[in-house]
């Protein structure tokens, strides 16, 4: 093993319920005088939205919204939120709501000082330098659900709308500078939604866990962010409003963000194409992938999660493991088959060859190619 490594933690968090009677003092924590509150289109109309800006307007920060966020964001939105905030004369971001809502949020705040194309910024070798960073405007993330873990991240997902290739882009200076977890924000979640969100923590955890490289920091922060979804999401399912379970949950999925900085791998790799391309829902499409995905990674992470699987109180090993994986997406309601959720086999051409290009690829256990790719697909659709 190589035992070298590049760190970086997250920022500041403000973590419990009730706690988002803090945003103004977190606006001037990150010095925002005049917030754009960025969510998407289906939280726009909700009480926890109206909630967020009758704070904001008591503070003083006016009441100010964009919504036009799809649930896989593309650069379309991203556009058009540029234009409202600087037509706004904004001079930061609150990133609230889902993944959607937090990675467009966070690309406001970034694109909104650049001058070259968003996807001069992807996450490829050194193409962040490129940007000006001085004039990446101060961010502010509150999360409403417990999955994507966005709100500790230095990157977004962004859908080019054209070719239906998701990109990530990635700043350092995209990690929000304040984080508000409340989870009861997160209680009126459906019960499909708290299990995409809840499982797409747990596959952040597994990927982070299986990654071959070092940090031991994140090794031990997968390993019990996994402990926390196997104990707390069947609770959150069952009763959205178990606060103490939806607390968990918004811990476990701010970790799964912080332990992938190890790396992620094929889960994440066959789902970005899939997403881009039939619009499904992330989280549970990374729940489909991940049976095939571990039994691809076995002969790599057999020991790793013989060691994991009795520490969540699991028997039978690494078997066990791959077991309880498909009994827990079983549970809670995900479907088998990618072909359950729209998913068409006539396209895994155009699923590999895009998956085969994502840069989570590079933190599989296993060196992925065309064609074990292919049969991963085949094995999932």
């Amino acid at each position: 093993m190589n035992l070298t490594g590049n760190w970086s933690y997250p920022t500041s968090i403000k973590f419990g319920a009730g706690r988002i009677a803090e945003l103004p003092a977190a606006c001037a924590q990150a010095g925002i005088t005049r917030p754009l509150l960025v969510t998407d289109r289906g939280l726009a109309d909700l009480p926890i939205t109206a909630q967020v800006l009758d704070i904001m307007e008591a503070a003083d920060l006016g009441r100010a919204m964009f919504s036009q966020v799809d649930p896989n964001p593309n650069e379309k939105n991203l556009d058009a939120g540029v234009a409202a905030y600087k037509n706004g004369g904004h001079d930061g971001v609150i990133a609230f709501g889902g993944g959607s809502g937090l990675d467009l949020g966070k690309m406001v705040a970034f694109m909104a000082g650049q001058s070259r194309p968003v996807w001069d910024y992807e996450d490829v070798d050194d193409w962040w330098t490129r940007a000006d960073a001085d004039a990446i405007a101060p961010i502010i993330a509150v999360p409403t659900t417990a999955g994507t873990g966005s709100e500790v991240g230095r990157a977004s997902v962004i859908t080019n709308s054209e070719t239906h290739v998701k990109k990530i882009i990635f700043h350092p200076r995209v990690l929000p500078t304040v984080v508000i977890c409340d989870p009861e924000l997160t209680t009126g979640m459906p019960q499909s939604i708290t299990a995409g969100t809840g499982l797409d923590a747990f596959a952040h955890c597994v990927e982070a866990y299986s990654s071959p490289f070092y940090h031991p920091m994140s090794q031990g922060m997968a390993l019990e962010g996994m402990r926390l979804v196997k104990d707390y999401l069947p609770r959150a399912y069952a009763d959205g409003t178990d606060l103490e379970a939806r607390a968990h949950m918004m811990s476990a999925a701010l970790m799964g963000a912080t332990a992938f900085q190890k790396g992620l791998g094929a889960i994440h790799a066959m789902s970005h194409p899939v997403g881009a391309v039939f619009g499904t829902h992330h989280g549970t499409t990374n729940a489909v992938c991940m049976p095939a995905v571990l039994k691809l990674n076995a002969p790599e992470i057999h020991d790793r999660f013989r060691l994991a699987a009795a520490y969540l109180d699991i028997s039978g090993g690494f078997d066990g493991f791959c077991s309880f994986v498909q009994d827990f997406n079983d549970a809670l309601g995900i479907p088998r088959k990618l072909s359950n959720m729209g998913v068409d086999a006539a396209r895994i051409d155009d699923l590999v060859a895009e998956a085969v290009k994502d840069p989570s690829c590079g933190g599989n256990p296993v060196k992925l190619t065309k064609a074990n790719l292919r049969a991963l697909y085949e094995a999932t659709i």
